[in-house]
């Protein structure tokens, strides 16, 4: 039996575990940071604690095995993270943009990001300002759990006034990118060479 609820407190180190075992385009990725937090840090940690009414995660008889996360408002959340998450970690984690990028492990990969967090494509926003990231370990896959994910999360944001929902998927997750497209996102188009790295989906909440 697989029962889909609300985040508690005490799920954050699941949180971090599911993270990082799915950060490899779906795959486990402990093997390729030497920093086992790095991830969660980025992709799961900030939204737990800054939007945790929108947290949701999937448990079975072995415990939490999948969860969905995100804000119904990605600029207000942008802007959180900015004053209330990214400056302890750019403290205790060094910026690597001073050595060549060729040279940067996945862990400096990272620390880029928590120092120079990218903004969402304004077009992407303006429209669907939540959004989402959602990940399962393998023995919940196949079995339409992530689809009933995305229904509770959907309905959530709905309820806190959000006209839409985005989200980025990496073009080496083919099996992501399938998924999305058979629930029912839509595929935005941005540049070409956006394109080529990133699939940005959009779900309309109108």
């Amino acid at each position: 039996m697989i029962s889909i609820r609300a985040y508690r407190p005490d799920d954050l180190d699941d949180l971090y575990r599911i993270c990082l075992a799915t950060g490899d385009s779906g795959g486990d990725a402990s093997r390729l940071y030497a920093d086992h937090e790095l991830v969660g840090h980025v992709y799961a940690a900030p939204y737990a604690l800054f939007s945790p009414r929108t947290v949701f995660v999937a448990e079975d008889s072995d415990g939490v095995a999948g969860y969905i996360l995100g804000p119904p408002d990605t600029r207000a959340f942008e802007a959180q993270l900015e004053a209330d998450w990214w400056p302890d970690l750019r403290r205790r984690y060094p910026d690597p943009t001073n050595l060549p990028r060729a040279d940067w492990s996945r862990d400096q990969l990272m620390c880029a990001t928590i120092h120079h967090a990218p903004p969402a494509p304004a077009r992407v926003v303006e429209r669907y300002p939540a959004h989402l990231h959602i990940d399962l370990l393998p023995r919940l896959q196949g079995q339409g759990i992530g689809a009933r994910l995305i229904d509770t999360w959907l309905g959530a944001v709905r309820s806190m006034g959000a006209s839409g929902a985005h989200l980025a998927v990496g073009a080496a997750n083919p099996r992501a990118i399938g998924f999305y497209r058979h629930y029912g996102f839509r595929e935005m188009e941005l540049s070409s060479t956006a394109r080529t790295q990133v699939h940005w989906f959009v779900f309309g909440l109108d």
